[in-house]
């Protein structure tokens, strides 16, 4: 391949905030509105698959086993053991969309976004704030998941989490879903028409 047509490298967008805000929601919205020139970074998991969830789609699903195997060949850009089951996100899967030009999303708490963006100090960083904490309880209570000891760790790990929000380059409070898909969309929008129009000319 011609030089002069090397695609740019993607972006590195990372999501984070706590847990209930809508983070998930608003990442499959940006992903549908930017597809295929964004993608969503698929985490490894030793963890059984849940429902109807697949390899590759969900998750990348191991063993605790072929986990530990990666981790000592240093395959995850960042990995964690929580709840009983390892969790990572696959090193080559990041690189691989990036160099390849598509812009990559990743969904991930605020220990592994830190650890994530010092192996890629460019990473754009979005956090996604709640408008108030009693509304992030509010929600997190109307999911009716957890017990009230489990819903007092989370609601304590979210004022943890928040902590954060000055770690990253934009904040979005997700108070109106339309809106706060707008106001990110508006972000993507910039960063992904920008390096298309740094993309050289092809001969």
């Amino acid at each position: 391949m011609n030089s002069s047509q090397t695609p740019r490298k993607g972006y590195l967008f990372i999501v984070s905030g706590p847990s209930g805000v809508g983070k998930t929601v608003l990442c499959n919205a940006i992903v549908s509105k930017f597809a295929p020139d964004v993608v969503y970074s698929i985490s490894t998991t030793s963890r059984a698959p849940r429902g109807g969830e697949t390899n590759g789609q969900e998750y990348f699903f191991c063993t605790a086993e072929e986990f530990e195997k990666a981790i000592e060949r240093e395959e995850f850009a960042e990995w964690a053991f929580v709840h009983g089951n390892y969790y990572g996100t696959p090193r080559r899967f990041l690189v691989d969309n990036l160099e390849a030009g598509r812009h990559v999303i990743l969904n991930i708490d605020v220990q592994g976004a830190m650890k994530i963006r010092e192996k890629f100090p460019e990473s754009i960083m979005i956090f996604i704030l709640p408008p108030t904490f009693d509304e992030l309880e509010s929600r997190i209570r109307k999911r009716n998941m957890d017990s009230e000891h489990s819903l007092r760790h989370r609601l304590e790990n979210a004022r943890k989490e928040l902590d954060y929000r000055d770690q990253y380059r934009y904040a979005v409070i997700n108070d109106d879903l339309d809106a706060a898909i707008g106001e990110l969309t508006n972000i993507f929008a910039e960063h992904v028409q920008n390096r298309q129009a740094e993309q050289p000319a092809t001969k």
